[in-house]
């Protein structure tokens, strides 16, 4: 008997932009971001004590109407949340090299907001989704 195991690809994370968004066009019009994405993690150096960053840095794809709005809304050093997949590329480098390239395809990237009294990021209530649910806005108000 075989097991099954679920195959979930499945990301989110939280992070500021490193650049502004991007936006190209494909040849049927739809609109295409590029995003970069710095998310950072505290670690304790064991030898010294000291607190740093350990800082990724990840490429996100964004397609259609939530590709314009994130070029409208958001600007270099934005908070946001993206969630999506992980998607893997293949091209070719200026030395003729082959490279693959893992990135994230977002189903909905969201503008946080930064709350001085708690210290903390929250949603705020602008939001971009790949594929909006009801309207076609693809912002809805988030209850916090």
């Amino acid at each position: 008997m075989e097991l099954r195991i679920p195959e979930i690809n499945s990301v989110m994370l939280a992070g500021r932009l490193t650049r502004d968004p991007e936006v190209r066009y494909t040849q049927s019009q739809m609109a295409v971001a590029t995003l970069g994405l710095a998310v950072n993690r505290r670690v304790q150096d064991k030898s010294s004590g000291e607190w740093k960053d350990d800082t990724i840095f990840v490429s996100v794809t964004v397609w259609g109407q939530a590709a314009e709005r994130c070029k409208e809304k958001m600007r270099k050093g934005s908070p946001v949340l993206v969630e999506g997949r992980l998607t893997m590329s293949e091209y070719t480098d200026k030395a003729g090299q082959k490279r693959k390239e893992m990135k994230v395809t977002a189903n909905r990237v969201q503008l946080m907001s930064f709350d001085s009294a708690e210290g903390a990021a929250r949603p705020a209530r602008e939001e971009a989704e790949a594929e909006p649910k009801g309207d076609s806005s693809g912002i809805e108000e988030v209850p916090f």
